[in-house]
């Protein structure tokens, strides 16, 4: 714009008639004077491209440092010793207890004339029997006497580590925002150093006494509109802000040999064959058996208090075993046959079956 728009008064002058009085023939009016605006020539800085940003990148900061790292890692490994053994000596029984019987006499003062008659089966026990061998026996390693305890130790192997130098960012790559200042253009223009006015005047009055024109309309100023002057002036303009960009660096890698653990560190167990010598054992296959089943009283079970009940029971049942004296002899023998015949009883021996018939507690 070379020239601002402003507005200029135009004026218009008043309306007269002419009427037949004695009258006034010219009052006293005012009058406006135009007083036109006064212009100059000035220079202005005229803005042609506004102020705007730009970003700036900021390369990053590289450093060489030092670092560890591992060249073989920790990893445990197992350690197996032998177990020790000792010789000890076991008693091993070869045969157990057992029963057999044994065909003897059960009395001497057998009660029949036959001697087969005077023979029972008496049931023996027969010891169990023995036999020392000598074996060896793991003791294992720590002295507790279990067998393998303590043979395996478990001991951590720690990292080997090494250095190596390695370029590292110090500080990441960042962008810095950096303001572009405006650009102006220094131009001449035309302005208004005062604006259009109007003065006013006072116009005396005129007296006659001939005809005299009245006002009919007062004069007025008609406001004009003036307007701007323009001129084209080229200047830039922000079409797109400013933006950042990231651009990945590749990292640099080094092939270096390390140490790693393929397959942990574990323990295999073999076994140690045991060792063993032959014994000849006696089991009892099947249990021998009778016909017939009696038990009897041995003889030296067989005591004098034994016969006194038989003889005290013999008289009470009515039989004659002679004088009450703790002998089994010929007429209590006799008297304890006739008692067996006579209830159906086995006879030639002093077996339960005839102590319980004569009541008789043994």
């Amino acid at each position: 714009m070379i020239k601002a728009a402003s507005k200029r008064l135009t004026p218009v002058p008043a309306q007269y008639e002419t009427v037949e009085e004695r009258v006034m023939i010219k009052p006293e009016t005012k009058r406006l004077i135009t007083v036109p605006a006064v212009y100059e020539t000035v220079k202005e800085q005229v803005m042609v491209k506004p102020e705007g940003k730009r970003l700036v990148e900021v390369p990053a900061v590289y450093e060489n440092v030092t670092e560890d790292y591992v060249i073989e890692p920790a990893y445990t490994k197992t350690e197996v010793s032998q177990p020790k053994f000792e010789t000890v000596t076991e008693r091993v029984e070869v045969k157990p207890a057992s029963t057999k019987w044994v065909k003897k006499k059960a009395d001497a003062n057998c009660l029949s004339a036959n001697p087969d008659d005077c023979l029972v089966w008496c049931l023996v026990e027969v010891p169990a029997e023995y036999q020392t061998i000598t074996k060896r026996v793991n003791k294992g390693c720590d002295g507790s006497g279990v067998a393998d305890a303590g043979c395996t130790k478990t001991i951590q192997v720690p990292a080997k580590m090494g250095k190596r130098t390695v370029r590292k960012v110090k500080t990441p790559a960042t962008t810095r925002e950096e303001v572009i200042p405006a650009e102006y253009k220094t131009m001449t223009v035309r302005k208004v150093k005062t604006p259009a006015t109007t003065r006013e005047e006072v116009i005396p009055a005129e007296y006659s006494t001939v005809k005299k024109q009245v006002l009919k309309t007062p004069a007025t100023v008609k406001e004009e509109e003036i307007p701007a002057e323009y001129a084209t002036v080229t200047k830039q303009v922000l079409k797109a802000p400013a933006t950042t960009r990231e651009e990945v660096i590749p990292a640099e890698y080094k092939t270096v040999s390390v140490k790693a653990v393929k397959a942990e560190a574990t323990t295999r167990t073999e076994p140690v064959p045991a060792e063993y010598t032959t014994v000849t054992k006696r089991r009892l296959v099947k249990p021998g058996g009778f016909t017939e089943w009696r038990e009897v009283l041995c003889g030296d079970k067989v005591t004098g208090y034994t016969i006194r009940q038989i003889q005290q029971a013999l008289v009470k049942a009515g039989y004659d075993p002679g004088p009450i004296d703790n002998v089994m002899g010929t007429r209590t023998k006799a008297a304890l046959t006739k008692f067996q015949k006579d209830k159906g009883l086995p006879v030639g021996n002093l077996d339960f079956e005839t102590l319980k018939a004569l009541g008789v507690n043994y």
